[in-house]
């Protein structure tokens, strides 16, 4: 399997704290809100990323639906839609920012490289404000259809954007990465890739579908080479390995996503709540890099500064590749 490694962002919402002093966890449209309130923190969170040294971006779109404008600021769809392509435009403002200060130079030296811009979708139960991504509860009472139609308005408005891919994070279902799929054939030119929503337990998402099973199948069921890679996020670090033991095992090479959570837990009622000492995040990076991993980044509670970290790991574990290309 390829060693090329592309390292994502990290928590937006918590880099985003550090610019603006108003409440993020818990608002209905989390962060969302913040493309219509506070654009210039949105930049700046991308722009602290970008300089920490993220290859992939994710636009401030997770928590924004054509539903949750309407409802929490009034905005008709048309406004709404036009609050997502703003999000691809405060991306990639920040994106030639960062490549003015760089001298639009790579380590290597070459103009061509830039950072990637990836459209950030979050699963239906985000929009429920029910903390329903992290359960999956909604999986019996909605239909495949439904899903791919509640999806399209904004997957379209990122790809007629711009957007270099797609994220389609924290699905906690899968019949929610069944619809996402038959989405994503509608634009074969589009490639992305999808993370799920899993319990504690190394083997299932959160609706109970066996993990390594579920992901295997979208994988293999999309158009091909338009996932570009398959795995998890907002997961303690701890926990992640055991999901992808033995997923590369013989002759299958699934490319994996993964960009754990600090290893913190939330809930509606509660917030974020941290039990016990967890384990740093980038003490597993290089035997997630070993199991497969190929895009690898910080979700909830991980700062700009966990980025840099988990970049040097990185670094390292390339290194140690080039030495030795059979030692991991």
């Amino acid at each position: 399997m390829s060693a090329i490694i592309s390292i994502v962002d990290g928590g937006f919402s918590t880099q985003l704290s550090r610019h603006v002093g108003d409440k993020i966890d818990g608002d209905p449209l989390w962060t969302a809100r913040f493309l219509a309130t506070h654009p210039e923190a949105v930049l700046a969170t991308h722009l602290d990323f970008l300089r920490a040294g993220s290859d992939i971006i994710l636009t401030n779109t997770y928590q924004a639906s054509v539903e949750g404008y309407a409802e929490h600021l009034g905005m008709t769809e048309s406004e709404s839609l036009h609050l997502i392509h703003k999000a691809v435009e405060l991306a990639d403002e920040a994106v030639r920012i960062y490549m003015e200060e760089r001298g639009t130079m790579d380590s290597t030296g070459s103009k061509d490289w830039r950072p990637l811009i990836a459209g950030s979708c979050g699963p239906y139960g985000a929009s429920l404000h029910d903390g329903s991504e992290y359960t999956g509860s909604y999986a019996s009472t909605v239909t495949k259809s439904f899903l791919r139609e509640w999806h399209r308005p904004r997957i379209e408005a990122l790809i007629n954007s711009g957007v270099d891919l797609l994220a389609l994070e924290t699905i906690p279902c899968a019949i929610e990465a069944e619809a996402l799929v038959e989405l994503l054939k509608e634009y074969p030119s589009t490639k992305a890739w999808m993370s799920f929503s899993c319990r504690t337990d190394g083997k299932r998402i959160v609706d109970g579908s066996d993990f390594r099973r579920t992901a295997i199948a979208s994988y293999r069921s999309a158009i091909p080479g338009q996932l570009v890679a398959v795995g998890i996020n907002c997961i303690a670090p701890r926990l992640a390995a055991s999901f992808f033991q033995g997923i590369n095992q013989g002759e299958q090479s699934v490319p994996l996503v993964l960009y754990p959570n600090s290893g913190e837990t939330y809930t509606v009622a509660e917030g974020w709540r941290k039990y016990g000492n967890e384990p740093q995040l980038e003490n597993f990076i290089q035997e997630w890099l070993d199991l497969g991993v190929r895009y690898v980044g910080g979700c909830c509670r991980t700062y700009a500064k966990d980025v840099t970290k988990i970049k040097a790991e990185v670094e390292e574990w390339l290194e140690k590749k080039k030495r030795d290309p059979q030692c991991c």
